[in-house]
């Protein structure tokens, strides 16, 4: 019983890492990118999502509920994950430690981006380009943003390779190296997205 839990749990925490997380992610990473096109440009894409129908609904059960479970859950299969080097071989063993770390690396940085952010904004604040730009003058939060950001893209695409393994997606040795590929592709086309945003902002 206790086995199947651990299962379920574990196909419930990949599954969520990529749906809805791992989307909403990208979606906020797209987002930011208006920024580059100047500040009135990031502003109307904020203000497009602030004004979305529902919106407290949706970020209740198709964000922050998910991400909670999928950040706790993370935690514990971070300080409890064995070395797995024997089943994946040096480079992937290598991909799996990074996982754990960048899973906590990512969570202390979301922690503090919703307190900046999304806590600011029940108490009041405007969440637009100047809220960011007086953020990232900081050139401390800049870099704090820069690994965060990077961590955090790093997490969804390596995870993604394991949740299509472990979905049973691809199950042959040449899918899983085919999807080694793609999802370094993914990460790279991500960081530099997120990194232009943030270098938009100051």
């Amino acid at each position: 019983m206790a086995g199947n839990r651990e299962f379920f749990n574990r196909r419930l925490h990949s599954l969520l890492g990529v749906i809805p997380v791992g989307l909403f992610l990208v979606q906020h990473l797209v987002v930011n990118h208006f920024a580059t096109g100047g500040e009135e440009s990031f502003n109307n894409a904020a203000h497009f999502m602030e004004s979305l129908p529902f919106r407290i609904f949706l970020e209740t059960f198709v964000i922050y509920l998910p991400l909670l479970f999928h950040a706790i859950y993370g935690l514990y299969i971070a300080f409890t994950a064995k070395n797995n080097a024997s089943r994946y071989g040096y480079f992937r063993n290598w991909m799996f430690m990074l996982q754990r770390v960048s899973g906590v690396i990512t969570l202390v940085f979301v922690a503090w981006h919703v307190w900046e952010t999304r806590v600011q904004a029940a108490f009041g604040a405007e969440v637009n380009f100047q809220m960011m730009e007086n953020i990232l003058s900081n050139p401390f939060m800049f870099w704090f943003y820069i690994i965060g950001v990077i961590s955090a893209i790093f997490h969804f695409a390596n995870g993604l390779w394991s949740f299509l393994v472990s979905w049973g997606i691809t199950v042959s040795p040449r899918s899983q190296v085919i999807s080694t590929y793609v999802t370094i592709g993914i990460f790279i086309a991500l960081s530099i997205v997120g990194v232009r945003a943030l270098t938009a902002f100051i």
